[in-house]
């Protein structure tokens, strides 16, 4: 719902600043019925596709065709949705994805060899079910006639963007007035808090560790290799991160490589053995022991429950 609003309010704030009808927007679901947000809210739509189809020969045919979706976009399939944006796309409609909406954009196989952005909490799946897909974990990224957003707030910077091509940077700072916002953020501008922030550390060299940790994570780089890299010893290491983390290098190591595996698990249909090697372990049965020492539960049984609590 946030990307949804602010994807929406700026053009209208536009509008309000420009004194005319720059920008007009119509909703539409698959069947022109209301669509509930996670949220819980209800939002009323004015056309279903097998309507937008037949406006795409006259007056109303759109300039771009944006998609907005949240959590478990993995089990989203519709064969009409996506031959509908391929459709658009095909015949010179730019199309754009909110939070999670480049998975659908991928779905429908629009982003090969295509930059992209999605929220960071799903980019792990999404990078392994659509590999051709050149996805970032920015705010936004915009590759000709492709829009996509991580979600939140981003989307109001990628239409901030889309207002400051279209207009100026005069229109752009009036419109940040009107929604109490400070400034436009960059499209490569970070998702998450800054690792200092997030994990409350201020020792540099335990986060120039910790992100060397987090780019290997599919073959880990043994305490050797990150001790070359940040000219310390093994046994500086160790002192180190017992002191700011309160556990050993191996131990935080083998947790962001767990935390990336149940990523994967509960957004991706890859097999078990597969999200294990994907996340560094040798064998599917270390990682299933691994992964039950830390959740209380295996691999198995992650997806299991995952799937009764979608049925729910």
């Amino acid at each position: 719902m946030i990307a949804f609003a602010t994807a929406l309010d700026p053009l209208r704030s536009a509008n309000r600043m420009l004194g005319y009808e720059a920008y007009r927007w119509r909703l539409a679901s698959i069947d022109g019925k209301p669509v509930r947000a996670s949220n819980g809210v209800e939002c009323a739509v004015n056309t279903s596709l097998e309507e937008e189809r037949k406006k795409m020969a006259g007056p109303d045919r759109p300039n771009i065709a944006i998609v907005c979706s949240g959590v478990n976009v993995e089990r989203y399939q519709n064969k009409s949705a996506f031959a509908w944006l391929r459709e658009e796309y095909n015949r010179g409609v730019a199309v754009g994805g909110l939070c999670t909406g480049a998975h659908i954009l991928a779905a429908a196989g629009l982003l090969s060899n295509k930059r992209c952005a999605i929220h960071w909490e799903n980019l792990p799946g999404f990078s392994e079910a659509f590999p051709k897909a050149n996805v970032f974990a920015d705010l936004f990224e915009i590759d000709q006639n492709i829009y996509t957003c991580a979600g939140g707030t981003a989307a109001l910077d990628m239409m901030l963007k889309l207002i400051g091509d279209d207009f100026d940077e005069n229109l752009v700072n009036r419109v940040c007035e009107q929604v109490l916002t400070d400034r436009v953020r960059s499209p490569t501008d970070r998702q998450r808090l800054p690792l200092r922030a997030r994990l409350g550390v201020q020792n540099s060299k335990v986060l120039t560790i910790i992100e060397l940790m987090e780019a290997n994570l599919s073959e880990p780089l043994s305490l050797i290799e990150i001790a070359d890299h940040v000219d310390l010893s093994r046994r500086q290491i160790e002192r180190l991160f017992r002191t700011e983390m309160g556990r050993s290098p191996a131990r935080y190591y083998l947790e962001i490589r767990l935390d990336r595996a149940r990523h994967l698990l509960i957004q991706s249909s890859m097999p078990v053995v597969e999200v294990a090697v994907a996340c560094g372990f040798v064998s599917a049965s270390h990682f299933s022991k691994c992964y039950r020492e830390l959740y209380a539960r295996s691999p198995q049984q992650e997806r299991v429950d995952r799937k009764q609590l979608l049925a729910a």
